[in-house]
């Protein structure tokens, strides 16, 4: 597998390729050196081009050095566009088709606009939380890759319409998080689209279109063969590359199947995707409660705070009802 400098340890001879950063001197180098002693072939990496070459060339021919930056996150900020307004809409008699007191599930039976149902349904609080937990679920996901932490702190701003038999999701919001490593996570819906990762020495832009910032331009002079770097915590380097949306799916899905073979945690696990879609619900509560809140991601709770907790669970309707 390849690896940083920190999760060598354990899992010497179990592949073929590592990755060590900071390995162009002391503990870093000695630990390139002990893995090419066990059969891997190495790249190191570090801040100086000519320290990194050195210790390549001293390491022979089983290491590679890399001239790269690895500094530390500090903020990442991720746009989702904003909520889509409108209504009154017309109340009508459901189609015969369509068991609407199923559809509404848990939630308050009212009476049927088609605006509530399928792809609309996201702008209406009771089932959904707009932005938040729509485009929030998929590039907050993607923001936790680098955070690696969970938030201690929420607090946001939103203005809300006041529209009968309408949409009432926020006509505007902004949300802020404090993680317990200190990355602030801010949710605007204005801007384009995408997160922007700012760290110590530079900015990395995403989005499902595009990646651009000074990382992705330096690989232009360093590029990295694929086995030098880690996509997912079980690479199957026998896949081809692929990018695009769709295309790249296909290997996202092998990644899930590798995965069962291998009996190994996909990228996509079920604790990762909970965490990602819940702090798009805990924005919208720190909107609806509209003041600073404490969160405690173990117990999943706002500590001491009954009004904030009250929103943690919706009341069930009769026939309805779980757990």
């Amino acid at each position: 597998p390849t690896m940083t400098q920190n999760q060598i340890g354990p899992q010497i001879g179990t592949g073929k390729s590592a990755l060590v950063t900071g390995g162009s001197k002391g503990i870093g180098l000695e630990t390139a050196r002990a893995l090419i002693a066990e059969g891997y072939r190495v790249t190191i990496t570090s801040r100086s081009a000519a320290e990194v070459e050195a210790a390549a060339q001293q390491l022979g021919a089983q290491a590679r050095g890399v001239a790269c930056d690895v500094r530390d996150l500090k903020s990442v900020e991720v746009v989702l566009g904003k909520n889509v307004q409108g209504g009154p809409f017309v109340r009508t008699a459901p189609p015969k088709h369509f068991n609407w007191n199923l559809w509404q599930g848990q939630t308050p039976d009212v009476p049927y606009i088609a605006e509530r149902s399928h792809y609309t349904f996201r702008w209406w609080r009771e089932y959904s939380g707009g932005q938040m937990t729509d485009w929030g679920a998929h590039h907050i996901d993607i923001a936790h890759w680098a955070i690696n932490s969970q938030p201690v702190k929420i607090e946001g701003a939103a203005t809300w319409p006041d529209v009968a038999d309408g949409y009432n999701v926020p006509k505007d919001f902004s949300a802020k998080y404090t993680y317990a490593n200190g990355v602030e996570l801010t949710v605007l819906d204005t801007g384009r689209n995408g997160i922007m990762f700012t760290g110590t020495e530079g900015r990395l832009f995403v989005n499902r279109e595009s990646l651009s910032g000074k990382p992705v331009e330096d690989l232009a002079s360093h590029p990295l063969p694929r086995e030098a770097f880690q996509l997912y915590d079980f690479d199957n380097l026998s896949r081809p590359e692929r990018v695009g949306k769709l295309d790249a799916i296909v290997n996202h899905v092998g990644n899930f199947f590798d995965c069962v073979v291998a009996k190994r945690k996909p990228l996509s696990d079920i604790e990762g995707q909970h965490r990602s879609v819940s702090i798009g619900h805990l924005g919208n509560i720190a909107l609806r409660v509209g003041r600073p809140l404490t969160w405690d991601a173990g117990a999943e709770a706002f500590p001491g705070d009954a009004e904030a907790n009250s929103h943690l669970k919706r009341e069930q309707r009769a026939g309805f009802e779980v757990g």
